[in-house]
């Protein structure tokens, strides 16, 4: 079942088993019980769902559910097919059988089919019917993209990845993750209305062809792309037959069926006049509808006679050309038959990117002679005369204008002198309805995400006219740091550092700059993007000094050198440590007497201390000091944040993981924007950590929640469960293991399958629940996309927290002494925090291991270990387990167990009260079988 207004891009795995939920009226929370998401998730996915597919509450959702469960779409995965919804249109597809099937046959060979012809010709419709006609042969699905709304050649990959249903992916740039994500598919690619951003559209297509073996597109245009490899087919009119009398073919089919739609149903006598209509408006899909629009009030011999003296009148006007003249003529009687407010409500419309509410068109096309509390009439007259197309959508009935339609509103705008005024007015309406959405603090709400989706593209809309006119200079300067704003909020912080870039580039002055690039540089750390911070950390602080603020140059310089030791995993490549000293050594040139730079600089002198150097500690509360003295809520988080890493190198887990909580409450005050850089999402990360080094698991999966529901998360969910799927693993709550893991294995799939080492853990947390199950083809699997993800550089960076995953399903297999080879490193060996994160738990099985195995040296491994786990209950339960295994102490055995439950690690309870033996053993293995875990 299609719904009309149904405007769908594609339904991702998880929205798909929403939507079946749904279908079975399930309420949101027992979605989210089955699901093991959060309500939160589920409302957004509902929400998503309705704007996908046009629909306007959950009734019409359930509807849709249980006609899809007749056709259900399979799982997603590399080898399963994607059936992508298309966009369904208000009407009927009409005729060309023809063409349809030869546009089919012309996807088999070139690998890009332009359908080029003019306005109103019907390219778009004939692309969908033949997308949906073919798309059986593509086991990836079809993806449909309209270009209409881009004004900036680089959002072309945007708009695209936005239909596919990628979000941007951290340390990447939107188009390397299109294009990742292609690279291995079988899909084709609609790209429709290409003909404004020809050379940015040819330049993405030509990547993307030679990326992708498997990818055929087809796109839509008034003119071709020019590309060596593009095969152009002509779309034209449709057919009208020779002779007054004779069936007038696919275009009087067309008329007659949207005639009667219009209430004016064709008799026989009405035909010869019908086909000589036709014929004279060139068999042009749209000429027709609008004809046929105008039918009931003119009949056909009115409607004949007025468009034969329109075209006569036009012939040879200044407008008109061959391919155009009927379209043209069409719309100009069209409108000539409008009274002045209506016909001005047309043209002034046309400034708008996407669908608009009548409000929304009273504050841009309601001054003279339209009257603003009228604007709601014109726009029904222009929706009955098929010149608008009304669609009812969750917050009331928007209007849109057909490509057509609109460039020729807009070249009336120009005609009559109203261009400037009309697009002025636009900015201002987009700028204020952005700054009211800047001003909404509950940015998780599915009703903010979805009015910026669609403000979005009217503020870059505005914005692109208003930036190169020198007069609008200053207001396209704070819509561009609007806008940049928004999109940080939204998630979307590469967008965001673009667009706080240009405004750098608008701004007026160099001290305004240095803002702007500062805030860019934020963005740009909070997307991972390193090399482009330290970038734009540089230009900041050139442009800060040319404005005579020394300090300021003194900050960034500080922040990019900070970054360089903070996060070298954001760099392309290992940072040089004389780049970083060098760094240092200009921005100290620039510190004087402002706490806030020598915070920064501060901070930034503690990271390029190693974390296990006896000085690092005193660096660090330096730091903190500092911070703190400046007031500065982000200087004392990066501080914080040093000291965390500190302790957790020392082996202090409940120290880091107090400090790394003390970080969340600081920053909890502070306004999502990019001038925060990463530091609320690493605060995060480091408190699940640091709550895993303090073997606090509890508090471990609190806090991962958290980071699953982040803002800047939610277009990355591989990112989001990463942290969950560990804790998971550990506590035993292996049901939603597996199924974070299936968000995790989806967003990294769709995300091009980046190689992000950080995520290693996650993943060998998720094999190991598996092959405590028993299930070796998911364990291999999992193991699979472990092995991808290793790091090409540092192949031994996680090897200590593989060891202790891989001994762990060892131990359960009840084979201690090959745990024993994979378990090689001594505790004193593993050093740097973020080894020393998993150490205690490394080191509890390195000791049980040498206890089950009967090694000689096993009770001198348990004093070695003590220091180890002092700050761990979970550690120093294993060991105390493993001490009373080697003496044979069953009620040491079940008090260790105790602890463990008390602890929140239900697998190594279970496992104790196995191990236990005696009664206690079926109520053990009793509990293992709960869990999925096979018993030995």
């Amino acid at each position: 079942m299609k719904q009309e207004g149904m405007a769908e891009a594609s339904v991702s795995a998880r929205e798909a088993e929403v939507l079946a939920a749904v279908g079975e009226h399930l309420t949101n929370a027992e979605i989210a019980a089955r699901l093991f998401i959060s309500i939160r998730t589920v409302e957004s996915h509902v929400s998503s769902l309705l704007r996908k597919f046009g629909v306007s509450d959950r009734r019409a959702l359930s509807l849709l559910a249980a006609e899809r469960s007749r056709d259900p779409v399979p799982p997603s995965g590399p080898a399963s097919r994607r059936v992508t919804p298309l966009p369904s249109p208000l009407t009927s597809f009409v005729g060309r059988k023809s063409e349809r099937a030869e546009l089919a046959a012309a996807l088999d060979g070139p690998r890009l089919v332009t359908a080029v012809g003019p306005g109103g010709v019907g390219k778009t419709r004939l692309a969908l019917a033949v997308a949906a006609d073919v798309s059986e042969r593509f086991a990836d699905g079809v993806w449909y993209a309209d270009l209409v709304p881009v004004t900036d050649s680089p959002m072309v990959a945007s708009v695209v990845a936005g239909a596919i249903g990628l979000g941007e992916q951290q340390g990447r740039s939107v188009r390397d993750t299109v294009l990742a994500w292609a690279a291995d598919r079988q899909a084709l690619f609609v790209l429709d209305n290409c003909e404004h951003l020809v050379d940015g559209v040819a330049l993405f297509v030509e990547e993307l062809l030679a990326r992708s073996p498997g990818l055929v597109v087809l796109a839509t245009s008034r003119a071709r792309l020019l590309l060596p490899f593009e095969r152009v087919f002509p779309v034209a009119g449709m057919s009208v037959r020779a002779g007054d009398d004779a069936e007038g073919g696919d275009a009087t089919t067309l008329f007659e069926e949207r005639a009667t739609a219009a209430g004016f149903p064709i008799t026989a006598a009405d035909r010869s006049g019908i086909v000589r209509i036709c014929r004279s408006l060139d068999g042009v899909p749209l000429a027709i509808e609008l004809a046929a629009a105008r039918l009931p009030s003119l009949g056909v011999d009115g409607l004949e006679a007025g468009l034969a003296d329109r075209l006569q009148l036009l012939t040879g006007g200044r407008r008109v050309d061959s391919r155009h003249s009927s379209l043209r003529s069409m719309l100009d009687w069209s409108y000539a038959l409008l009274d002045e407010q209506t016909q001005a409500v047309l043209r002034r419309v046309a400034v708008f990117a996407g669908a608009f509410r009548a409000e929304d068109a009273a504050a841009v096309a309601g001054w003279p002679p339209v009257a603003a509390r009228e604007i709601g009439v014109h726009l029904a007259v222009l929706a009955d005369h098929s010149l608008l197309v009304p669609t009812t959508l969750t917050d009331g009935t928007r209007y849109r204008a057909l490509e057509a339609v609109r460039q020729y509103g807009a070249e009336l705008l120009e005609d009559t002198g109203e261009l400037v005024e009309t697009r002025t007015r636009h900015l201002g309406w987009s700028q204020d309805a952005g700054r009211a959405l800047l001003a909404v603090a509950d940015v998780d709400s599915v009703g903010w995400r979805t009015s910026f989706d669609r403000l979005g593209d009217e503020l870059r809309s505005a914005l692109a006219w208003s930036a190169p006119r020198p007069e609008h200079r200053r207001v396209a300067y704070e819509g561009k740091r609007l806008l940049a704003a928004l999109c940080y909020r939204r998630g979307l912080p590469g967008e965001s550092q673009w667009r706080y870039e240009q405004a750098a580039g608008l701004a007026p002055d160099d001290r305004h700059a240095a803002v702007e690039l500062h805030m860019a540089a934020g963005a740009a750390e909070a997307h991972l993007a390193g090399d482009d911070a330290v970038r734009l950390r540089r230009a900041a602080a050139a442009a800060a000094l040319r404005a005579g603020e020394p300090e300021r140059a003194g900050r960034d310089l500080a922040q990019a050198a900070e970054l360089m030791n903070r996060g070298p995993g954001a760099m392309s490549r290992p940072p040089q440590p004389d780049v970083a000293r060098a760094l240092l050594d200009e921005a100290r040139g620039y510190v004087r007497e402002d706490l806030v730079s020598q915070a920064r600089l501060a901070t930034a002198e503690a990271f390029a201390v190693p974390e296990t150097d006896v000085q690092a500690p005193r660096g660090a509360d330096r730091a903190l000091e500092l911070a703190r003295r400046s007031g500065d809520r982000l200087a004392e988080s990066a501080a914080l944040d040093r000291l965390t890493t500190v302790q957790l190198a020392r082996g202090d887990g409940r120290a880091a993981l107090a400090s790394a909580l003390r970080r969340i409450d600081l920053l909890a005050p502070v306004e999502l924007d990019a001038g925060a850089g990463f530091e609320l999402p690493d605060a995060h990360i480091m408190a699940v950590e640091s709550a895993i080094a303090a073997g606090d698991l509890r508090e471990a999966k609190r806090i991962a929640e958290r980071v699953r529901d982040l803002p800047l998360h939610r277009e990355v969910g591989h990112v989001a469960v990463a942290r969950l799927m560990i804790v998971g693993a550990l506590d035993g709550d292996w049901d939603s293991v597996v199924a974070a893991g299936a968000r995790f294995r989806e967003g990294w799939e769709r995300a091009g399958r980046p190689r992000v080492p950080t995520l290693r853990r996650a993943v060998q947390a998720v094999a190991t629940v598996h092959g405590l199950r028993g299930e070796a083809d998911d364990r291999a699997a999992w193991m699979g996309i472990f092995s991808a993800l290793e790091p090409r550089d540092r192949p031994e960076h996680d090897k200590n927290p593989r060891a202790f995953f891989d001994a762990l399903l060892l131990l359960h297999l009840d084979q201690p002494d090959r745990a024993l080879h994979v378990l090689t490193a001594s505790p004193d060996e593993i050093q740097g925090w973020y080894q020393a994160i998993w150490r205690p738990w490394y080191v509890a099985l390195w000791v049980e291991a040498a206890v089950l195995a009967d090694m000689p040296d096993a009770a001198e491994r348990m004093l070695r270990a003590r220091p180890f786990i002092a700050d761990n209950p979970v550690a120093a339960a294993l060991v105390d387990r493993a001490a009373a295994l080697g003496t044979g102490d069953r009620g040491g055995v079940l008090a260790a167990g105790r602890a463990l439950d008390a602890a929140g690690c239900r697998y190594q309870w279970a496992r104790s009260l196995a191990l236990a033996g005696g009664a206690d053993r079926e109520r053990g293995v009793s509990a293992l079988r709960a869990m999925g875990a096979t018993t030995v």
